[in-house]
């Protein structure tokens, strides 16, 4: 303003120095303050990625095996088997870690057999969250190493195990997989559409507990079986008698 009053420097030298320097001095801690500030509330808004179990396992059983969605094998197998499975199940946990590597070896690797997940999420918000994840990352054809891993890394049922940290590190332990773009788009419409999706076909095929299993071979629709136990063993009768029809 033009009629502001401005102190000339003669009058009081000594206090108009002694006030620039304590302004300056109190300027520069109001800055360093903000620049801490910021970096910790970066750091925070995103957890850094926690370390997972089984990545070099998972690695190892799935590398070379074509997926699609949800579908691991080759479109060609002869045999399908649906897995009906909520990621949070300790039963279904079990069947993934003791079952599911014999089966790959011997009869998707082989080209025999084909494998669909259709996943539930009816335990808590964990499984949904869970699923909604590894369904976005099978836009990436990496649906089943996120699958397998959530199950190496399982904690207490509704315990609030499925972390956005867990979820990075499963992320950054998939090779080829963004783990931020899969958090993005795991609440996606497309992957909400998938979800409503595995949810009905649970729905019509009367599936009420997990894991559950169906079989389809040529010339036979989809039918329900029931494993003897959760070991490779306890369904291989089944699937040695679709695979002679």
């Amino acid at each position: 303003m033009a009629h502001a009053h401005r102190a000339h420097p003669s009058h009081a030298p000594g206090i108009s120095r002694r006030a620039l320097v304590l302004g300056s001095i109190a300027v520069g801690i109001v800055v360093v303050v903000l620049v801490v500030t910021f970096a910790l509330g970066s750091s925070s808004s995103s957890p850094a990625p926690a370390t997972v179990n089984g990545a070099q396992r998972v690695d190892s059983l799935l590398q070379g095996i074509p997926q699609q969605g949800t579908a691991l094998g080759s479109p060609s197998a002869p045999v399908t088997l649906v897995e009906f499975a909520d990621l949070q199940c300790p039963y279904c946990g079990v069947w993934a870690r003791d079952a599911l590597p014999a089966l790959v070896d011997r009869y998707v690797r082989t080209g025999k057999l084909r494998i669909v997940f259709v996943g539930m999420s009816f335990l808590g918000p964990d499984s949904v969250k869970a699923l909604r994840a590894a369904l976005a990352a099978g836009q990436h054809s990496r649906f089943w190493n996120v699958v397998e891993l959530l199950y190496e890394n399982q904690g207490t049922e509704n315990g609030g195990w499925v972390t956005d940290s867990l979820l990075r590190g499963i992320g950054a332990a998939v090779p080829g997989l963004d783990a931020e773009r899969m958090l993005a788009e795991s609440g996606s419409p497309a992957v909400s559409r998938a979800l409503a999706q595995a949810d009905a076909s649970a729905r019509q095929a009367g599936i009420n507990a997990t894991p559950s299993f169906a079989l389809a071979s040529p010339g036979r629709r989809l039918h329900i079986v029931r494993p003897a136990n959760l070991s490779a063993a306890g369904i291989e009768p089944q699937i040695e008698a679709a695979l002679r029809r």
